[in-house]
């Protein structure tokens, strides 16, 4: 224990969302952990590739991230999971 400096141990109760849904091109499962931690930010992990994000509705702004992060092959379907996500995660949405 002495290699290294402890910055956090947080326990927290959250909310946990399991969503899957197809587009016509694709399906997609994803967890979404809403917690207090991460400036509230929910923590969005996709369960076929297990790539993370953290995610807010001003981060859904630049869906160019969102399809860097998930590694989505084309325009449309990353507008769709956009819009998934914006229905998904509220401004606020913290037990």
């Amino acid at each position: 224990m002495d290699n290294f400096s402890k910055i956090y141990d947080e326990h927290e109760n959250v909310t946990v969302r399991f969503a899957g849904f197809a587009t016509k091109l694709k399906r997609y499962d994803f967890a979404i952990v809403y917690t207090n931690l991460f400036y509230k930010k929910p923590l969005v992990t996709c369960m076929q590739t297990g790539r993370s994000i953290l995610l807010d509705p001003l981060d859904l702004e630049d869906s160019h991230s969102v399809q860097k992060i998930f590694k989505i092959e084309t325009t449309n379907q990353t507008e769709d999971l956009v819009q998934f996500f914006k229905d998904a995660i509220p401004g606020t949405h913290v037990s």
